[in-house]
């Protein structure tokens, strides 16, 4: 495992060739917002000839924010499975699970696959681990306004779950009594965290989920140790 780097750049990726959310712009204040407040630089692009190996050497982390379809070229894809299994850290928010349903070694990287999802309500999210630094400041049981994703399979076992919705608590939930929504994985010397959460604008200024953001983005970047779910090359 490489050792545990600092927090410092990061870049945020927003292209969408499907839907594309109206928070996008939100999302990006919000973390630029962070860096300004925690020390961290921030490019937001949705160029995707920046995926380089010169241009990902460096970074701290890579951002998906709200994806959607197809958005790299194949050198792209090709230096950015280079750069995770060398050491660089992953991390998708919300619709980057809508994100090239293609290629294979994506929907391994991020942990599942987006299925649907119903109306925008409350729920609640239950937390199963908090000693992750995206969850540590969360309550056992949080309540939420967000779209509450349904995927095509139960990432479990091959992720570390940090938190799951409790679909007795809204309406249209597909995956009955287990249904993660928060995890980590490892990929190769990398590292790759995931959030479903993220869908409303209003998230963005939210205090406790900007703090769940930066939790999610610092473990990306190597504030915490590799574990055993590790996918292969």
């Amino acid at each position: 495992m490489p050792q545990a780097r600092s927090l410092s750049d990061v870049l945020v990726f927003t292209r969408t060739t499907g839907y594309r959310h109206d928070s996008i712009p939100a999302a990006i204040t919000a973390l630029r917002e962070l860096g300004q407040e925690q020390g961290f630089t921030l490019e937001a692009s949705e160029d995707p000839s920046v995926f380089t190996d010169a241009s990902l050497a460096g970074r701290s982390a890579v951002v998906f924010l709200s994806t959607s379809g197809e958005v790299l070229a194949p050198d792209g894809k090709a230096a950015l499975r280079r750069w995770v299994s060398a050491g660089g850290g992953f991390m998708g928010v919300h619709s980057a699970a809508c994100t090239e349903y293609d290629w294979p070694y994506y929907g391994d990287l991020l942990g599942a696959r987006f299925a649907g999802h119903p109306d925008f309500q409350p729920g609640t999210v239950v937390v199963e681990d908090r000693t992750h630094p995206a969850t540590a400041h969360l309550p056992a049981r949080w309540e939420w306004h967000d779209e509450w994703y349904d995927f095509r399979a139960n990432p479990r076992p091959g992720v570390h779950v940090l938190a799951t919705v409790d679909e007795s608590g809204y309406e249209g939930g597909g995956m009955g009594a287990d249904h993660p929504l928060v995890w980590w994985r490892t990929s190769g010397n990398g590292r790759s965290f995931y959030t479903a959460l993220g869908h409303a604008e209003v998230a963005y200024a939210d205090p406790v989920f900007r703090r769940h953001l930066l939790g999610g983005l610092r473990w990306t970047a190597g504030a915490a140790v590799r574990a055993e779910h590790t996918i292969g090359d």
